[in-house]
């Protein structure tokens, strides 16, 4: 296992899987796309079969200038919801973050183990988030009105998890820093806001709570697999 940070190689610029996700990602974005031009819904088909819609929610609502058709959740939305995106900026954020932490991530464990590594994380941010916007309309909150939620974020936040573990060292630069910031402390902080952010309803709209269920599934899994929990059998990344 390598413990020190390498820039992308050229040869090694888009590993295989890192490679597919991001054409994957552009294909299912440009689709929302063509389909949310032809619709006069707030919601287009692919946003109602595909996005992550919560348990029990209404099909469709009466508001005073018309009906509004929502989604129903489906457990293929699981999987589905983390390839759709809610605008330009949403999919540049999450496909740059992919790139940028997945590059190293997959040359470390190998294609085939960070494939089911980043799906292992999407479903980790897909229960927890799921299990967060069922919960009122479970508890007969018969008055909301469903969110659905979509983005990568989760798998790509269970992928920066595994970097911060993996070179906790490396420098992490943002634009409103002048210093960098050490991996393991930028997961952590960034888990910290998440988490903070989740319970008190900063930054409405943005699903902390899947970003908390990939950074744990991620780190989780990581840390099994370097041996460092208690559960047998232990195997060593690669």
């Amino acid at each position: 296992m390598q413990n020190a940070y390498r820039p992308p190689s050229s040869l090694g610029l888009f590993p295989p899987v890192v490679k597919n996700l991001l054409i994957l990602n552009g294909l299912a974005f440009l689709a929302q796309m063509i389909f949310q031009a032809r619709s006069p819904e707030p919601f287009d088909v692919i946003e109602r079969l595909f996005a992550l819609w919560p348990i029990g929610g209404p099909e469709a609502i009466r508001f005073s200038d018309g009906v509004v058709a929502f989604g129903s959740f489906g457990p293929w939305q699981l999987v589905t919801s983390a390839f759709l995106h809610g605008g330009f900026g949403h999919i540049l954020f999450n496909m740059f973050g992919l790139w940028m932490f997945g590059a190293s991530i997959e040359r470390v464990m190998g294609s085939k183990r960070f494939l089911g590594f980043y799906l292992a994380c999407v479903l980790g941010a897909s229960l927890l988030q799921l299990g967060v916007t069922s919960w009122p309309f479970l508890m007969g909150d018969a008055g909301g009105i469903p969110v659905p939620t979509l983005g990568a974020s989760g798998g790509v936040l269970g992928v920066l998890a595994a970097f911060g573990l993996l070179y906790p060292e490396s420098p992490i630069y943002l634009l409103f820093l002048p210093v960098p910031i050490p991996a393991k402390w930028f997961v952590l902080g960034y888990a910290a806001f998440s988490l903070f952010a989740g319970f008190t309803s900063v930054q409405a709209g943005v699903a902390h709570f899947a970003h908390l269920g990939g950074m744990v599934t991620g780190a989780v899994m990581v840390l099994y697999w370097l041996g460092r929990l208690p559960i047998r059998p232990r195997t060593l990344l690669s």
